[in-house]
């Protein structure tokens, strides 16, 4: 593994885990709430949370994609898809 795939991957590692801190802080809300009886369980219905299992697959489907731009690209040596790989690669480890 080349230095500019290990910084992709502690890009990736730190954007998961900043993700966790914010559910571990949405789930300490939603639970203090809970407990004060500040709302009841039919509103609590209409709280919007992301789909994880939707977030996990776009994910995985992002790491693939950026997995076979990175094994295609010295056979294509195209700088658009060196860009998209790195726009990819920016998207999955941005904070939201």
């Amino acid at each position: 593994m080349n230095g500019a795939q290990k910084r992709d991957l502690i890009e990736i590692i730190d954007k998961s885990a900043e993700d966790l801190h914010q559910k571990i802080d949405m789930h300490r809300y939603l639970m203090a709430i809970i407990l004060d009886k500040k709302v009841s369980e039919k509103r609590l219905d209409h709280i919007i949370l992301p789909d994880p299992e939707k977030e996990l697959r776009l994910s995985n489907a992002i790491k693939e994609a950026i997995e076979v731009l990175e094994e295609t690209r010295k056979a294509f040596k195209s700088k658009r898809l060196e860009v998209l790989r790195k726009r990819l690669v920016q998207v999955l480890t941005e904070p939201e």
